[in-house]
């Protein structure tokens, strides 16, 4: 069964507290020098996950991904007539 799921950016104090990041979601990645983790989650339990995080003394902010909302689909550009150029112009 798939679940759906969204992910968080956790803005952190230090980087020690990486660990106690983990137990709330999928940690797929965290920066050392910016100081965020990027964390997946259950759509379900998101907003609770959310508000747990916010309380915590190490967490600066936390906000939702926007991935879910940017468009995916992408449309081929029409071919515009290639311009011929003369070679043996200039020679």
């Amino acid at each position: 069964m798939i679940v759906k799921r969204q992910g968080l950016i956790v803005w952190y104090k230090h980087q020690r507290f990486i660990k106690q990041i983990r137990r709330f979601g999928h940690l797929i990645y965290y920066s050392r020098k910016q100081k965020y983790a990027v964390l997946y989650t259950d759509v379900d339990k998101i907003e609770k996950v959310k508000e747990h995080l916010e309380k915590k003394s190490f967490i600066k902010k936390v906000q939702y991904s926007q991935k879910p909302y940017i468009r995916t689909s992408f449309e081929k550009k029409t071919l515009e007539k290639v311009k011929d150029y003369d070679y043996n112009l200039g020679i």
